[in-house]
C-alpha cells in the first residue's frame, strides 16, 4: 500500500475527554474519529487491525469446530419476553419500535435468536453437539460511555452458542472454546489471564474470564503466584481463619470518639490496628433489616453477599431507616444491644473467628473495644465469606497467597446448561425418543475491545507498539524525498515491489512530508519494521533499518543494511 493512495490521519494532541492512553492513540493514530456518544466510525488503518483481530478469531473458532453465521441485530421483543429478560436486561438495552408499534431491540446479546433457531432446525440427539458463531455489531446503550472503543455503546463482538445432549457434551465443548481462546490471545501477542467470574446476567453454571493485564483495567482479579489459580475478585474465595477464636482477654468498655466515624479514625485515635476493628453496614433484604459486619480493613463484596439466601435484592439502609432501628446516626453503628428479633446479623468469616475487637457503641461519638461473641452479644445469625480478597490472603487452592492485579476483560466463556433451552422449549428427542432440554454453552469475544486493550499493553511516549499479527502494517518504507529524488524512488519503488512479492504486507510511505513527520507517524502508527531510503545511504548502496521494539537478543538501535541485502534480511528477521 503507498501512503499517498491511502488515507493516514495522524495529530500530536487527543482531545481533552480521552483519558486512557489507548483512547488517545487511537485519536491521535487516526484509527478512529468519534461520532457521538459511544459511537465511533473505524478509519480505514484502524479498520486493518480490526480485520487482523477477526481473522485469527475466526481461524481458531474454525479450528474448534465452530460454525459461522450471521443472526439480526434487531431482534423481536417477543423471544426477549420469552425468557423474561425483556423486562429486567435493564436500561442498556436499547428499545424501538417499528411503523407497526411491535417492539424490538438493538441485539446486546443474541442468546434467545440463537436458540429460536435451535428450536426451530435441530430435532433428534443424531444431530448434537452443534456450535455456532459470528462476528457481528452490537449495542450496549452506556450509561457514561467513556475510554473510546473500551467502552463504547456500539462494538464489535465475537459470540458462540453451543448446544447439547448432555452436560458432559457442554462439558467438552466449553474446554475446547477455553483453549481456543488461550490459542487467540496467545496468537495476537497479549499478556492475559484467564480467571473463574460470576455468570452475571447472562446466567449459568459456571464461567471464566479472559483478561488482558493492564494497569488501566476496570476488573481487579485475585491470583496465586504459586499456581494456576486465578479469579475476578467478585468471586474469589476470602478462606476462613484456620485458627479458632481466642478467649476474651479485655473487659468491654465505652470509648470516647468525639469526631471519629470510620475504623480508619477509631484505630488511629486508639492506637490499634485497623484489623481489630468492625463495622457494621446496614441493608435491606425486602422490608427487613440486616447489618453486615466486616474487619475494618475489609471490603464488601457484594455479588457474595447477593447469592446469600434472601439477600438477591438487598439495598443500602438510607439515614431514616438506620436512625430508626439503632437511633443513632451512621459513623458510630454496632452490633451490641440491637434487636435481635428485627435485624438480622451476618456476619464476615473473619469477624465470626475475632475476640477483643472495637466496634461502634450506638451512641453518638462513642465507640465499644474488647467487644466479644457468645459474652457481650449473641452470635451472628449467618457467618458467610461477604468480603473481598486481599493480598496476602490464602490462596483457594492451597497452593500459596494471593496477588491483586488489575485486567481489562475481553473474552468471557459461560456454560448456561438448560436456563434458555427450557424457557424457550428447545428440545430435542434422545434415543428413546423423549423430548429434552438442550444443554447451552456461550462465548463471548470483545473484537474491537481487544485493539484498545492491546494498546494498552503496549505502547510508549511515541506512540503505539503493536504485536506483530495486529500490526495494521509489518512493514514501513519511509521514503526521504521519493518525489525529488529519482534515485530515492528507483530504490524504494524497487524494495517494495519484491517485499510485497514475497509475502509481506508493506507500506510504502512515499508522501512529500519532512523525514520528521514521516517517522514520528511510523512510531505513532506503531508499525512494528522501518526501512528508511535516502540519498545519503544509496550513494554507499545502503538503507537503515529501525525495529518498533526491540526484540530479545537485539538492541533496538538503527542498523544499516546493504539495499541489496534488505529482501533476504527483512524476510530471515520476519521469520524468526
Amino acid at each position: 500500500m503507498r501512503a499517498t493512495q491511502f488515507f493516514i490521519s495522524t495529530t500530536k494532541e487527543a482531545p481533552s475527554e480521552a483519558e486512557l492512553v489507548s483512547h488517545k492513540l487511537m485519536l491521535r493514530a487516526g484509527l478512529i474519529k468519534r461520532l457521538g456518544s459511544g459511537l465511533y466510525t473505524w478509519m480505514p488503518l484502524g479498520l486493518r487491525v480490526l480485520r487482523r483481530v477477526e481473522a485469527v478469531v475466526r481461524e481458531e473458532m474454525n479450528r474448534a469446530g465452530a460454525i459461522e453465521l450471521l443472526m439480526p441485530a434487531v431482534q423481536p421483543a417477543e423471544l426477549w419476553e420469552e425468557t423474561g429478560r425483556w423486562a429486567v436486561f435493564g436500561p442498556q438495552m436499547l428499545k424501538i419500535k417499528d411503523r407497526h408499534q411491535r417492539d424490538f431491540c438493538f441485539g446486546p446479546t443474541h442468546e434467545e435468536v440463537i436458540t429460536d433457531v435451535a428450536r426451530r432446525e435441530i430435532k433428534s440427539y443424531r444431530q448434537l453437539p452443534l456450535n455456532f458463531y459470528q462476528i457481528q455489531m452490537k449495542f450496549r446503550d452506556e450509561i457514561r460511555p467513556r475510554f473510546g472503543v473500551m467502552r463504547a455503546r456500539e462494538f464489535l463482538m465475537k459470540d458462540a452458542y453451543s448446544f447439547h445432549a448432555s452436560r458432559d457434551s457442554l462439558i467438552d465443548t466449553y474446554q475446547t472454546m477455553y483453549d481456543a481462546y488461550t490459542r487467540v490471545f496467545s496468537r495476537l501477542g497479549l499478556t492475559f489471564r484467564a480467571v473463574a467470574a460470576d455468570t452475571g446476567a447472562i446466567g449459568g453454571s459456571g464461567s471464566h474470564e479472559f483478561h488482558v493485564l493492564a494497569d488501566s483495567g476496570e476488573d481487579l482479579i485475585a491470583y496465586c503466584p504459586d499456581s494456576d489459580y486465578a479469579a475476578n475478585v467478585e468471586l474469589a474465595e476470602a478462606l476462613a481463619p484456620t485458627a479458632p477464636r481466642a478467649a476474651p482477654q479485655e473487659t468491654m468498655r465505652e470509648v470516647d470518639t468525639p469526631k471519629q466515624t470510620t475504623c480508619e479514625d477509631v484505630a488511629a485515635l486508639l492506637d490499634i490496628p485497623l484489623i481489630r476493628t468492625v463495622k457494621l453496614i446496614a441493608v435491606m433484604a425486602g422490608e427487613q433489616m440486616v447489618v453486615l459486619l466486616l474487619r475494618g480493613d475489609h471490603m464488601l463484596n457484594e455479588v457474595k453477599l447477593g447469592k446469600l439466601e434472601g439477600m438477591a435484592d438487598f439495598r443500602l439502609a438510607n439515614e431514616a431507616e438506620i436512625r430508626a432501628a439503632f437511633d443513632c446516626p451512621p459513623g458510630f453503628l454496632g452490633p451490641v444491644g440491637i434487636d435481635r428479633a428485627k435485624i438480622k446479623v451476618i456476619a464476615d468469616r473473619t469477624v465470626a473467628a475475632m475476640n477483643d475487637f472495637v466496634c461502634g457503641a450506638n451512641k453518638p461519638k462513642f465507640h465499644l473495644a474488647g467487644v466479644n461473641f457468645g459474652r457481650d452479644l449473641q452470635e451472628p445469625d449467618v457467618v458467610a465469606d461477604i468480603r473481598n480478597v486481599m493480598p496476602g490472603d490464602p490462596s483457594p487452592d492451597g497452593k500459596g497467597s494471593l496477588q491483586l492485579c488489575r485486567g481489562i476483560e475481553v473474552g468471557h466463556v459461560f456454560q448456561l446448561g438448560n436456563k434458555y433451552s427450557q424457557a424457550m422449549n428447545a428440545t430435542y428427542l434422545d434415543e428413546a425418543g423423549k423430548a429434552q432440554a438442550m444443554e447451552m454453552g456461550c462465548y463471548g469475544i470483545g473484537v474491537s475491545r481487544i485493539v484498545a486493550s492491546a494498546i494498552e499493553q503496549n505502547h510508549d511516549e511515541k506512540g503505539i507498539i503493536w504485536p506483530k499479527a495486529m500490526a495494521p502494517f509489518l512493514l514501513v518504507i519511509v521514503a526521504i524525498g521519493y518525489g525529488k529524488s529519482e534515485m530515492v524512488k528507483t530504490a524504494a519503488d524497487k524494495l517494495y515491489a519484491e517485499l510485497s512479492a514475497a509475502g509481506l504486507d508493506v507500506l510504502l510511505d512515499d508522501r512529500d512530508e519532512r523525514p520528521g513527520v514521516m517517522f514520528a507517524d511510523a512510531e505513532l502508527i506503531g508499525i512494528p519494521h522501518r526501512l528508511t531510503v535516502g540519498e545519503r545511504g544509496l550513494k554507499d548502496g545502503v538503507i537503515e533499518y529501525q525495529p518498533r521494539r526491540a526484540e530479545a537478543g537485539e538492541s533496538g538501535e538503527p542498523q544499516k543494511i546493504a539495499l541489496a541485502d534488505a529482501p533476504k534480511f527483512l524476510t530471515g528477521l520476519l521469520e524468526r
